[in-house]
């Protein structure tokens, strides 16, 4: 098989440098798009913001302690998506293969180029000169001949640069790397990976496939492939997002509503960042209550209009939680998701909520 050519381009502080062009009192100054109320959260962070700790998904009151100079900048999502359709114009000059993750970033297969350019490396900064030079936005860059080590390449020089990680060093690459950073390791599995001495690709490289089939059952494979720096998912255009979700498993299992509730405050804030980064608003709230015997269940509920605010997200959340806790037995984790969204999300913003929740 040829070696693709893949490039992931991921806009540097997207939305807080949409701000900071357009106006200019902002630049410089550390900047927060969101809503600075008590249960806001923040949706994106300048650079200077993220040097006090400010990031995405963070709660705004917890953001303004960090930094009290902290500027926080309304939303204005019908801007950030008639920028990225600018960016997006760029990329089908050079190819129809894109794969959107959001509006400020995406995949592109470049193996076969519309410009005839050999290197990737050129075509990449082509795009990244182009971006700037129409929108006056800076763009990094990761490219390498899969998507797993595109995206870390993307983050590895921010901002404003490019890294490439070339076939022959893929698996060095790899080897080096802290286990937190492999595509689809979250915080739960990298505990897990922890507590079996696994803390770098080096050592997960260093298992078998045998052993990979008694820790990772079913996923041997994809972490067999990973720790040798493969990975064969393809670009995919018009990948289309179905829900936005986030869970937590607790170091101690919990039993009461009020620890509930306390607990799913953080996923609520980053599935609803993560919804308004991607100008995403579903209709179907789901809790994930998966208990200490590992038995789990599901609890959701729909709107006839797109949940509009994090509070109306909290809200259902916590009517859901409500009908499970007491819980019959203890609890180890919670998940909160959002789906069924609308055919215009992608659009416009949502409506005010009018209707209470039907089941």
């Amino acid at each position: 098989m040829s070696i693709r050519k893949i490039i992931h381009i991921d806009m540097d502080a997207f939305y807080a440098s949409v701000e900071q062009r357009d106006n200019p009192e902002l630049r410089g100054k550390p900047v927060a798009v969101g809503h600075g109320a008590a249960r806001g959260v923040v949706a994106a962070a300048s650079y200077e913001a993220r040097a006090f700790g400010v990031y995405s998904a963070l709660a705004s009151v917890t953001a303004m302690r960090k930094c009290p100079e902290l500027i926080f900048v309304p939303p204005r999502f019908d801007v950030y998506r008639a920028v990225s359709a600018q960016i997006h114009e760029i990329f089908r000059a050079h190819t129809d293969l894109i794969e959107p993750l959001s509006l400020d970033e995406a995949y592109l297969d470049v193996t076969h180029n519309k410009q005839g350019i050999t290197l990737a490396r050129d075509v990449a900064n082509t795009i990244r000169s182009r971006i700037k030079e129409v929108t006056g936005l800076n763009a990094s860059a990761g490219i390498s001949y899969n998507k797993f080590l595109a995206k870390i390449a993307s983050g590895y020089r921010k901002p404003n640069n490019y890294f490439v990680i070339p076939p022959e060093r893929g698996a060095q690459f790899v080897a080096a790397l802290p286990i937190e950073k492999f595509h689809g390791v979250g915080p739960a599995t990298a505990a897990r990976m922890h507590r079996l001495g696994i803390m770098t690709g080096a050592d997960l490289a260093a298992l078998t496939m045998d052993e990979m089939v008694a820790h990772f059952g079913r996923s041997a494979q994809y972490w067999f492939d990973l720790a040798q720096g493969i990975d064969h998912r393809e670009v995919k255009p018009n990948r289309e997002r179905k829900s936005i979700g986030a869970e937590d498993t607790f170091g101690q299992d919990i039993t009461t509503l009020d620890e509930a509730r306390t607990l799913t405050r953080p996923l609520i804030n980053k599935v609803w960042a993560g919804g308004e980064k991607r100008g995403l608003y579903g209709r179907t709230v789901t809790l994930k209550v998966k208990f200490a015997d590992f038995e789990q269940i599901t609890r959701a509920r729909s709107r006839p209009e797109p949940v509009s605010s994090a509070a109306e997200l909290a809200q259902a959340v916590d009517e859901l939680l409500a009908q499970t806790f007491p819980p019959r037995k203890p609890v180890r984790l919670l998940g909160v998701t959002i789906s069924a969204f609308t055919p215009s999300s992608s659009t416009a913003t949502p409506k005010q909520m009018v209707l209470p929740i039907q089941d």
